[in-house]
């Protein structure tokens, strides 16, 4: 099993408790990287950092940051300036406010992290867990790490509490940018109670380790033939569907779901049926 490792040290500051905290990372990227390679010799592309004005490459010492704040004009900052209204470099994660997950919406959330007690802190942190899971509450934060003030929502995930980034309100783009949204639809109130009841039949609880990332699974796999020197078959392109209308539609995926369902499920539904 691969370690994790301290993404970043300090503490929980809870009224006036302070409990020492370590944070590691809680999910990892699995997609599959490739590199760029010159099509002569597979040698992978470097890429450089060029003037196109000057025509010539440019050190790292000779490049400065800039703002563009009109099309072609920058307003250039020093590390000096940058420094100046970083965030006070505090080890602590500031609880604001204790609030229902509930009123969250999944929009606001970002990267996921575990939360581990350092050494002396195993008490405070289980006190913590605890009133946590009685009240049913989770903690608005504020978190400095790696010179950025991140907004951040503490809570209880089994045995652990796990941070998660937040993104602020007006990072969140307003759903009005979104055209062509149905706000008042003219639904067909038998068209309702079948998609209802399509819900109902796929319903279950959430297994997640039954959700697998089936693409990249199928990428391994071409990688490990072309490793070995095998052929690779490509698949036929699948028939487009045929347009059909909605009320078939839901009717016929009805159907399916119920062919589809265990025993025991298509007993409860056609007791609910009869009683209904």
């Amino acid at each position: 099993m691969t370690r994790v490792h301290t993404v970043w040290k300090g503490s929980i500051s809870f009224g006036l408790v302070n409990i020492p905290v370590r944070l590691f990372a809680a999910t990892e990227e699995k997609d599959i990287r490739f590199r760029y390679l010159h099509k002569t010799c597979h040698t992978p592309i470097e890429y450089v950092r060029r003037c196109p004005h000057c025509n010539e490459d440019v050190a790292w010492d000779d490049i400065v940051r800039g703002y563009e704040y009109e099309p072609g004009k920058f307003v250039i900052l020093t590390e000096e300036d940058v420094s100046a209204v970083q965030p006070e470099a505090r080890k602590a994660i500031e609880i604001l406010d204790f609030v229902n997950l509930s009123e969250i919406d999944p929009v606001y959330f970002d990267k996921s992290y575990y939360l581990s007690p350092a050494e002396n802190g195993e008490k405070a942190y289980a006190l913590l867990r605890r009133a946590m899971e009685e009240t049913g509450k989770i903690a608005i934060a504020r978190v400095t790490m790696r010179a950025k003030a991140s907004l951040c929502a503490v809570r209880v995930f089994r045995d652990a509490l796990v941070l998660e980034t937040l993104f602020y309100p007006d990072e969140v783009r307003s759903i009005r940018l979104v055209p062509n949204l149905p706000v008042e639809a003219d639904l067909n109130e038998k068209e309702v109670r079948m998609a209802v009841q399509l819900v109902e039949h796929l319903s279950a609880p959430f297994e997640p380790e039954k959700y697998t990332d089936t693409y990249r699974e199928a990428l391994r796999a071409l990688i490990a033939k072309k490793i070995e020197g095998e052929e690779v078959k490509v698949a036929p392109a699948p028939r487009p569907a045929n347009v059909v209308d909605l009320m078939a539609a839901l009717q016929a995926s009805l159907e399916a779901t119920q062919k589809d369902a265990p025993p025991a499920k298509r007993a409860t539904r056609r007791r609910k049926k009869a009683t209904g």
